[in-house]
């Protein structure tokens, strides 16, 4: 494979400013355990939504703002409600931040949208929190609250706000301190009665939320000597024993009595200020952040096993920028702490096993790429805010080419949408001749054309329909072939609109003016917190004819759609006919389309040029996937042709003026899926069912190297001519050989190889089981020779007993990289004659079913660019990478 390295799309990302778990641990829940979910709010405004996922962590969504810092974020849930046969149904979660403003928003989870802002005559909101949920007490049958917020103000003034009946209203205004420093900077819960407040005027504050009373207030202290006189109460949190624990901008941790508020401890935590701070479920441990971007740990001893005294265990830079947020989760299978600020990557660290486990750092780049690519015009896109760049990529020249120079690469398009909303989605046609972007509220297209006197395009917008256009778009998909766009709404509806040559300017494309949405299949789902999200589409894929329409989403159901019939370009571009199923005679049509005042039409299939969309007969024998869908992607086949002219045995009537045929596409449709838990499988989409490659190859067989890869997939890219799949991460590319099974017939164990048989390997497997949620476990190996540590997303071991450390160091960018010792690179590997790649193997060759690589990173996207003027020899792609030293903060 020939690899363009591009390092030049300047694709910003932004600073971490808040995180917030969706549940900090288990208790509290009588009822069924809602999932897990971290919100992670960036100084551009958007807020990411990640999966825990037991330790995997894949981002699932990406929530956009208008472009204010995400000053704070907040989860409640719905009190619990009953089914029909008494069975107990979480409540809803919900999602609220704030951003520099006199309101609070909370955020509609299904679609990724504002949902609804507070109401409410008060001023710019710096912190809030949202009230504990309510316990029931035993043999009380109590009926459970909502939570309300408490937001605190620049101007000092305490707000409570309502979020009962599924909506969110002022309540009343708790309290009001005056002064010059009066300002609210951080706000938290002792109870579901007492609130912990502190203030720019060195002073914590104690108010009882029923009647608005001040319990007490505690000051802080003069400052440091050279610090303002007033020092900062940057953060409060609360024990499960109800003492009160503050971070302020002296550096200090103060831990104070929560029953007669008097100061227990004083611990020196930090050089500079202490931004934030968090604590264990059981209260025996604290974290606390600090501006210069070093992370401290407390924990509580006992001492005469009745006194209990606290110490600072550790204190590490784990960030390179200041510690703008902390979040905890701590449960008995996952206990962590993440963090995040200005170095924009968060950082997972192990809470209950500190000391024990690996620091992870997570990805700052999308899950979803913002990349595309048109391969046969050799078209490199990418977008973000309002804009569209679109470059041509130069021939091969040599086995590696690094994209820096104008000579490799030329800007030859830029598109600035006027919209109000950023872009969310953006998909070229694999020509280059047709572009569509949409953002949250509405979609556009253009048709791109070479300009004779220049290497530039010329971009002429197309109209669509009003109502198409309108929609608005989580996600665009142009069919291979370029006559289909498929859009998926903010509220998960995919609709499809049909592309043809305009018949008096052949070279024009218009967009025909009916659309059709495809109706997905109803599903019974498991009482969820999340009922809504969990339907959201996240992935969308196309056959290599164009013929099937798949989407997944992040529940793990998939919808698939077939285009019947045959193509037939004497037939009217488009018509309305009734279903099969509908007796009586068919709707009236047109070659326009026009809308109908009938009310017929609502119920009407949409034909075009003889075909329509239907669901897929083998669809709905389709299993539930273990977890969302992160690649989908049909495997390429020679397709056959079908006819020119559509089916001549079709033929209109009096009593069928609208006929058309019904047969269902021939060939082989596989569509081959990765999952979030980097599970794979393969069905044939119109059987409904494993394909038998993947029956031969379950998820069992895929290589260790694979499964041992904690960051998660990102995309994938097909070499056809070889029948190889190459997939990829943000640190890590990987080669599968699909057109073979992963394993030969003598190495597929019994049980689908579930168990090692090498005891090395089973205590590798154990570990990375018994992971907490961060890095793997920090343990002695052999002799005590090596020890563990965690490295460009897998495990790597350096030996202790070598005389010199720096030379079992793996450098990032040393070009022999290839974790299997074969000191090969992906663009270097050799050659045998029949034009498969091989690497050493001891002091043979022979054929590789699978090959990994780390050079590559951090990988923004990788996308094809194939020559048409090559029939023969490797693949061209392009891997975007975004060093982070080349991030925008």
């Amino acid at each position: 494979m020939d690899i363009h390295r591009s390092r030049f799309v300047p694709y910003p990302t932004s600073a971490i400013s808040a995180l917030a778990f969706s549940r900090s641990s288990d208790s509290g829940y009588t009822g069924p355990l809602p999932a897990v979910k971290l919100a992670i709010g960036r100084a551009n405004g958007n807020i990411e939504i990640w999966n825990p996922l037991k330790g995997s962590w894949v981002q699932e969504a990406v929530f956009q703002g208008d472009g204010k810092s995400v000053d704070g974020l907040a989860w409640t849930q719905d009190p619990d409600e009953e089914d029909s046969e008494k069975h107990a149904i979480a409540g809803q979660q919900r999602l609220f931040s704030i951003a520099s403003s006199p309101v609070v928003t909370e955020w509609n989870m299904a679609t990724g949208d504002v949902k609804r802002r507070s109401t409410g005559n008060f001023s710019e909101v710096w912190c809030f929190a949202a009230q504990p949920r309510f316990r029931p007490q035993k043999n009380l049958q109590e009926e459970a609250p909502s939570q309300d917020i408490v937001a605190g103000c620049g101007d000092g003034t305490l707000v409570l706000l309502a979020t009962a009946d599924n909506d969110l209203q002022f309540k009343r205004f708790l309290a009001r301190v005056s002064g010059k420093k009066a300002r609210c900077m951080c706000i938290s819960y002792q109870n579901r009665e007492i609130v912990v407040a502190g203030f720019a005027d060195s002073m914590i504050r104690i108010y009882d939320t029923r009647n608005g009373m001040q319990l007490r207030q505690m000051s802080l202290g003069a400052g440091l000597p050279g610090a303002p006189k007033n020092a900062l109460v940057w953060q409060v949190k609360t024990l499960p024993n109800g003492d009160i624990v503050s971070g302020d901008s002296n550096g200090e941790v103060r831990i104070w009595d929560g029953k007669n508020y008097s100061l227990l401890r004083r611990l020196t935590g930090h050089e500079t200020d202490c931004l934030d701070l968090i604590t264990s479920s059981d209260g025996k441990t604290i974290i606390s952040g600090s501006i210069d971007g070093k992370v401290a740990v407390y924990q509580q001893s006992r001492i005469d096993g009745a006194r209990t005294s606290w110490a600072k265990i550790s204190h590490r830079r784990v960030h390179s920028g200041e510690v703008k947020a902390l979040a905890a989760f701590d449960t008995k299978g996952m206990s962590v702490v993440v963090s995040g600020g200005s170095d924009v990557a968060p950082v997972v660290t192990p809470l209950r096993e500190y000391g024990k486990e690996n620091l992870r750092y997570l990805t700052s780049l999308p899950q979803e790429a913002p990349v595309a690519s048109a391969p046969k015009a050799r078209l490199l896109v990418s977008w973000w805010d309002k804009d569209v760049y679109v470059w041509r990529i130069a021939r091969q020249t040599s086995a590696e080419t690094t994209l820096e120079t104008q000579k490799s690469r030329k800007l030859v398009a830029k598109l600035s949408l006027t919209t109000k909303d950023d872009i969310r989605s953006v998909s070229i046609s694999a020509d280059g001749r047709l572009l569509a972007a949409s953002t949250s509220s509405e979609s556009k297209v253009f048709q791109l054309k070479k300009r004779v006197d220049s290497d530039s395009l010329a971009v002429r917008k197309i109209e669509i329909s009003h109502e198409f256009a309108a929609l608005g778009a989580r996600l665009l998909n142009l069919s291979p072939d370029g006559k289909w766009l498929a859009a998926v709404t903010p509220d998960s509806e995919v609709h499809v609109a049909r592309f043809a040559a305009d018949p008096t300017q052949p070279k024009r494309i218009i967009c025909l003016p009916q659309t059709v949405e495809l109706d997905r299949r109803h599903r019974h789902l498991t009482p969820s917190a999340f009922k809504d999200y969990d339907r959201t589409i996240s992935r969308i894929a196309w056959s290599t004819d164009s013929a099937f329409l798949v989407v997944g989403d992040l529940a793990g159901y998939l919808d698939t759609w077939v285009l019947e019939g045959h193509e037939d370009m004497t037939a009217p571009a488009v018509d309305r006919t009734k279903h099969d199923s509908d007796k009586g005679s068919s709707v009236n049509g047109s070659d326009s389309g026009s809308d109908s005042d009938d009310s017929d039409d609502d119920e009407a299939m949409v034909v075009y040029y003889g075909q329509h969309w239907t669901d897929c007969p083998g669809g709905r024998l389709l299993p539930k996937l273990d977890s969302a869908p992160l690649v989908m992607t049909f495997r390429p086949h020679a397709q056959i042709q079908p006819l020119v002219n559509g089916n001549p045995g079709v033929h209109s009537t009096r009593h069928n003026p609208h006929a058309h045929a019904h047969e269902l596409p021939t060939g082989q449709h596989q569509l081959l899926i990765i999952t979030a838990r980097h599970h794979m499988y393969e069905f044939d989409v119109l059987a409904g069912k494993l394909s038998d490659w993947s029956r031969r190859n379950p998820s069992a067989t895929l290589p260790e190297d694979f499964t041992k890869i904690k960051d998660r997939v990102m995309g994938s890219v097909w070499d056809e001519r070889r029948g190889r799949l190459w997939i990829h991460g943000s640190t890590w590319v990987f080669m599968l050989d699909v057109a073979h099974d992963l394993a030969a017939g003598d190495e597929l164990p019994k049980k689908r190889r579930r168990r090692r048989n090498d005891a090395g390997d089973d205590e590798a497997h154990k570990r990375l089981k018994a992971s907490s949620g961060a890095g793997d476990a920090v343990a002695s190996r052999l002799n005590g020779g090596e020890i563990e540590r965690y490295e460009n997303g897998v495990r790597t071991f350096l030996n202790l007993n070598s005389k010199s450390r720096m030379s079992d160091e793996v450098d990032e960018d040393d070009d022999d990289d290839d974790d299997n010792g074969a000191g090969l690179q992906l663009t270097r590997l050799r050659t045998s004659g029949e034009g498969q790649e091989v690497a050493k193997r001891g002091p043979g060759k022979e054929e590789r079913r699978w090959w990994c690589t780390y050079k590559y990173r951090p990988i923004l996207g990788m996308v094809l660019l194939e020559d048409v003027s090559r029939t023969d020899g490797p693949i061209e792609v392009a891997i975007v990478e975004r060093p982070l030293k080349a991030v925008s903060i």
